[in-house]
């Protein structure tokens, strides 16, 4: 038996060409499938990508649900979510864990045991309003969640009234929980940042505000806009994963995840019969100037040779 040679010559510059595509930033997602494409594995793969990075979809479960609403949600067992997570892990170097609908008590703590192995590399944690959903699976989830992930969580995202609710249910003062008053909760819990979005403003604006227990790190101020959407905020806690992937510092992250954000939704489209959803790929559309085709030629000569007979079949 001869030994392999590591100094043989490499071929066809394959070598060349994965030590060129190894520099794109690689972020573990564990998320649901979302059939209507608003939240879920196809927002963290297509935001990801949009802002620099590469997705590893570990699905967690699948939604049954529209654009209107979410109906009911079916989980996959926690050994099938750990082997999707653990193989793509132990292949792939993992620059940071994002984490979203994962399910179960029993799927969160293979998330929580996965981040412990991999020390170092920094969890972003999205939490999605759960009114949805039974009140004792709510409870077991926010329960486990909150013993199992939040202390290995170095960011967590989510809505000011989601986040409130959750961690501060008792709250009595006169005035409403601003993101500090968050942050401080969240970092008894051991999370150390916390952004949090939808904060109210006056003249039709809203804030977003990444908080520590001591002090604001970055906030963005937006317009607001008249629709209600599906996937925001697993548009923005993806393209926050993701920007850190790529090397940004956690302010800058987050305001170029917020801006992104912004013009997703600005660009946002409908197209069912409910919410409107995010364009996370608002950037490749045409320019105004390159819609206008009267009078340029026709750029494929040839496409009735492709067209797609009709279908007939009668349901």
């Amino acid at each position: 038996m001869t030994d392999h040679n590591p100094e043989l010559p490499p071929e066809n510059g394959i070598a060349d060409d994965a030590e060129a595509s190894a520099s794109l930033a690689c972020v573990l997602s564990f998320n649901a499938n979302d059939p209507s494409g608003a939240g879920g594995l196809t927002c963290d793969a297509t935001a990801m990508a949009s802002v620099g990075a590469h997705c590893l979809p570990v699905c967690t479960g699948a939604y049954v649900r529209d654009t209107s609403s979410i109906t009911d949600f079916f989980p996959l067992d926690d050994e099938a979510v750990n082997d999707q997570a653990r193989a793509v892990a132990e292949d792939v170097p993992v620059q940071v864990i994002k984490v979203g609908f994962v399910g179960t008590p029993e799927s969160l703590a293979i998330v929580a045991a996965l981040a412990d192995d991999y020390d170092g590399v920094p969890v972003v944690a999205y939490m999605p309003n759960l009114s949805w959903w039974e009140d004792d699976k709510i409870d077991a989830y926010l329960d486990a969640f909150r013993e199992l992930l939040l202390p290995q969580t170095s960011v967590l995202v989510g809505h000011h009234s989601t986040l409130r609710r959750w961690l501060l249910p008792e709250w009595t003062g006169q005035r409403n929980p601003g993101p500090r008053d968050i942050a401080k909760a969240a970092a008894e819990l051991g999370v150390p940042f916390t952004l949090v979005t939808g904060l109210p403003l006056p003249d039709q604006h809203i804030d977003n505000v990444l908080a520590s227990p001591e002090t604001v790190l970055a906030h963005e101020k937006f317009e607001r806009i008249e629709a209600v959407f599906a996937g925001a905020g697993d548009t923005l806690a993806a393209a926050l994963a993701a920007l850190l992937a790529t090397g940004m510092d956690l302010p800058e992250a987050t305001s170029e995840a917020l801006n992104y954000l912004d013009r997703c939704l600005d660009e946002g489209f409908r197209p069912g019969m409910g919410q409107v959803i995010p364009d996370r790929l608002f950037w490749a559309l045409p320019d105004e100037e390159d819609m206008d085709t009267e009078d340029q030629p026709d750029a494929h000569p040839g496409l009735d040779h492709f067209e797609v007979p009709f279908n007939e079949t009668k349901h």
